[in-house]
């Protein structure tokens, strides 16, 4: 994990929404542009002279430099940033999947079928067939 964080938690789940990673290391930007990768909400990268408030659409840790791509917030062209560029990195945007865990999904879908087997036990029950 990358070796100074600053974590203003915004709820209870292991959202990365108001994280700010700066970096010690190489692998500490590694770390940090997978997680943004994986993050499903804009981030604000910190290049050298300005700052990008963008979507992370792809990544190359195995091109020769490795390089990202982003949507930069107003502008439909995407952009390729090399790794070594990123200086920071804050999830400034919305974690739009933030609440949808596996287990979420699963209780939801647990509850869905159980209505549908009640609402067709009654059907049944209403046609006398049980």
């Amino acid at each position: 994990m990358p070796a100074d964080i600053k974590t203003h938690p915004v709820n209870l789940h292991t959202s990365l929404q108001g994280s700010v990673f700066t970096f010690q290391s190489d692998q500490d930007r590694i770390e940090a542009i997978d997680k943004a990768f994986d993050y499903r909400g804009d981030v604000t990268l910190t290049l050298a002279g300005e700052q990008l408030e963008c979507f992370i659409f792809n990544r190359d840790a195995r091109a020769n430099p490795p390089r990202l791509q982003v949507f930069i917030k107003g502008s439909e062209a995407p952009r390729v940033i090399p790794y070594s560029d990123v200086l920071g990195i804050a999830f400034t945007g919305k974690d739009t999947a933030d609440g949808k865990s596996w287990e979420a999904w699963v209780n939801k879908k647990e509850h869905e079928r159980q209505a549908e087997a009640d609402r067709i036990k009654a059907e049944a029950e209403a046609q006398g067939h049980l």
